[in-house]
């Protein structure tokens, strides 16, 4: 799948790991539409690059529904990139009580269905287009996180969001197969992006510390440059890719 000329959808593409990606996306020649809540960035990421904004609540469906009818309206919607979340931070129990139900279910609102809302209604308009040479018709990467699988405490909402993302990555793939539409997901370690940057600097400084090589925060410019490699190889498909400098994260 050759980025130049295409059209792509970046959920959360005004800001971290979105923003990085929907730049690579215009410097390589892609046309892009940038999908967030945030208006103001959006705009201004999508001016700077040539693309076009859309504001969208990735959970609702007239709002992806909206999302991809301006993709089309470039040209040949070949990619999606899933990059819109919410990180919350609660106990199961905690001094105040029980972990809030509405801030569990949001969560997985905005991170799980919300990229399944995202991969259905963009795989669907995927699916009517001409094959590339290989086949192809598109490719969706989504984004979960290491703490799918080592998720610590404080995280039991935001691990349960993205080990649903991970969960269902072989599954779509599978679906999708025949409409020679793949289907990846990456899994980033410890980035920076504006979630980590309102911790105090000594919690960034440790968090960067522990990564065993390179002892440093991942950037949007690494999670980009994984994405660029996922759209152009076709035979990664159904797969979660963990981007994370080998850390295996602790309790806390």
């Amino acid at each position: 799948m050759q980025i130049d000329g295409k059209v792509f959808i970046v959920t959360g593409g005004a800001s971290g790991l979105g923003e990085g990606t929907a730049r690579m996306l215009a410097a390589n020649g892609g046309k892009v539409v940038i999908a967030d809540m945030q208006a103001d960035k959006g705009e201004a990421v999508a001016k700077e690059i040539g693309g076009v904004f859309v504001k969208c609540d990735v959970s609702q469906e007239a709002d992806g529904q909206a999302a991809v009818a301006a993709a089309l309206k470039l040209g040949k919607l070949v990619g999606l990139v899933n990059c819109a979340g919410i990180a919350p931070a609660e106990k199961t129990v905690g001094k105040n009580g029980p972990h809030a139900l509405a801030v569990f279910s949001k969560t997985v609102t905005v991170n799980l269905i919300g990229s399944f809302n995202m991969i259905r209604l963009a795989a669907d308009a995927m699916g009517k287009n001409e094959p590339e040479t290989t086949g192809e018709r598109g490719v969706l990467i989504s984004t979960a996180s290491v703490a799918a699988y080592d998720g610590q405490i404080g995280q039991a909402a935001y691990s349960a969001s993205k080990g649903g993302v991970v969960g269902m990555t072989l599954p779509i793939a599978r679906d999708l197969a025949r409409s020679g539409i793949r289907n990846m997901t990456i899994a980033p370690g410890i980035f920076g992006t504006p979630m980590l940057f309102g911790m105090p600097q000594e919690v960034q400084d440790a968090l960067a510390a522990s990564v065993p090589f390179p002892s440093r925060l991942g950037t949007p410019d690494d999670y980009a440059k994984l994405a660029k490699h996922i759209i152009e190889n076709d035979m990664l498909n159904g797969e979660v890719i963990r981007l994370d400098g080998a850390i295996r994260l602790a309790p806390r």
